[in-house]
């Protein structure tokens, strides 16, 4: 996955969440920055497999600890999901 389509994912997502906020690029990750602070997410090693990603969220850089680890996009967009408070919205359920 490019920069670019991270960031296209990651714009969807705000939209999606009703949350407003900007996704700046950077050297290593991107950077989503919102009334709650300065979120990162950043792509793992290669060596560190099956770790897929790592994100960061303002109280945890503010408490001094390293950024969490995450085995896929959709577990770190869950996770930074639920960090910046998001809504979960509706489920939907099959069957009776």
């Amino acid at each position: 996955m490019t920069n670019a389509e991270l960031r296209a994912l990651l714009l969807d997502c705000l939209t999606l969440w009703d949350i407003a906020g900007r996704v700046v690029v950077g050297d290593v990750g991107l950077t989503i920055e919102t009334a709650e602070g300065a979120f990162t997410l950043e792509p793992a090693d290669p060596d560190l497999r099956p770790l897929r990603w790592f994100y960061q969220t303002p109280e945890r850089r503010d408490a001094g600890l390293p950024p969490r680890a995450a085995p896929s996009i959709v577990a770190a967009l869950s996770a930074l999901r639920n960090a910046m408070g998001a809504a979960k919205g509706n489920r939907v359920r099959v069957g009776r």
